[in-house]
């Protein structure tokens, strides 16, 4: 596959005009995605805890809407084997808010906050990953609860929404504890790689969304915070404990998230450029010695 330099901007059968139009129109490569995730990340270390809390905090709150919507289309139609196929694009919801709003979700740090740290390799991008892994974190589920708490205000909803929120929220408390971590590994390493993928998606980026949120939903897959507003739903309804919340929900699924996100997209996906981005590196720093 061309680069954006090849794509046009050498060939004898263009113009200049035209080889900076083929140019615009490569797709970007690895290195390049590379370093535009890696400097969303470097961006979000730099920022301070308080914009992070809020950011996060609007992002918990979003991503409710994931549930309500769902619970929404749900209730409006037959029970059908395939209604939870239907029912799985209100779950896209919360995703779109979140990524085109540029909120902060802790499971997309887990992507591009990483590749700083790789790319770094010191102390103090790790501390800075973690603090913001933490208040991301911590604030997105608080978000969540604040959200769940606004569902259980009586006479907003009909009766069949209420009936169907209550349905899902059971739902998203698991009985076993690996299942749960292995569907949320695969939930991470599609929302980190969603993320990879939209600096080369352009005018198909809320596509791009849709459809990788979309096969989550559909397939049941945990994530941390779309789920933490159906689990916290269940406890604020008695249907769970604030130990099953913890245990059968939390826990397995941010140790699933983490290990898909981490090491199946950042750590991979950062392997398959390092070596080129070294080399170029050191290209430069050779060019700027000799000159």
């Amino acid at each position: 596959m061309a680069t954006h330099h090849e794509a046009g901007a050498d060939s004898p059968h263009l113009s200049r005009d035209e080889q900076g139009q083929a140019s615009q129109h490569a797709n970007p490569q690895a290195p390049v995605i590379h370093e535009v995730v890696r400097e969303e990340g470097e961006h979000a270390l730099r920022r301070p805890v308080p914009a992070l809390a809020w950011s996060a905090l609007a992002a918990g709150l979003s991503m409710g809407f994931s549930f309500l919507v769902q619970a929404v289309l749900a209730a409006g139609m037959p029970d059908a084997p395939w209604r939870h196929l239907v029912a799985g694009l209100g779950y896209c919801t919360g995703f779109v808010i979140v990524i085109l709003g540029r909120q902060q979700l802790f499971t997309e740090s887990t992507l591009t906050v990483v590749l700083p740290v790789l790319e770094n390799r010191d102390v103090r991008t790790v501390m800075l990953a973690l603090r913001l892994w933490v208040v991301v974190l911590a604030a997105n589920v608080a978000g969540t609860f604040a959200f769940a708490a606004l569902l259980l205000v009586p006479g907003v909803f009909e009766p069949e929404v209420v009936r169907s929120l209550q349905a899902l929220a059971i739902e998203a408390m698991p009985e076993r504890f690996w299942p749960t971590v292995l569907r949320a590994v695969f939930a991470g390493w599609l929302i980190a790689l969603m993320v990879w993928l939209l600096p080369s998606a352009r005018a198909a980026r809320l596509m791009t969304i849709l459809f990788i949120s979309y096969i989550v939903g559909i397939a049941h897959l945990a994530h941390i915070i779309a789920g933490s507003v159906e689990a916290a739903y269940a406890v604020m309804t008695g249907h769970a404990s604030p130990g099953d919340f913890l245990l059968r929900f939390f826990a397995p699924t941010l140790l699933g998230n983490m290990i898909g996100g981490i090491s199946l997209v950042a750590m991979i996906n950062h392997a398959a450029v390092a070596a080129e981005l070294q080399d170029r590196k050191q290209g430069k720093g050779g060019a700027g010695r000799q000159g």
